[in-house]
């Protein structure tokens, strides 16, 4: 949103222009290459190792499931 200002001798007026994003003009994008590495503290790290542990097991599950539905394990308790 840009926002212009007209002074006059009196009255200061603002009007305000809304611009749609795809009329906006295009800002020029950054490349990732050559930035290097992000640095994270420990915290951070720690809590992304869970989420990956914990995706990687909540998938384990799912496929135990699955297998288990299709009768790829054969329970002989009937």
């Amino acid at each position: 949103m840009a926002t212009t200002m007209i002074k006059s001798p009196t009255t200061i007026q603002q009007s305000l222009q809304v611009v749609h994003p795809l009329d906006d003009i295009a800002e020029e994008k950054r490349s990732p290459e050559g930035m290097g590495q992000m640095h994270m503290s420990a915290s951070v790290k720690f809590s992304l190792y869970a989420l990956r542990g914990y995706l990687v097991l909540i998938g384990l599950m799912v496929a135990y499931r699955v297998l288990t539905l299709a009768g790829m394990f054969s329970h002989h308790l009937h």
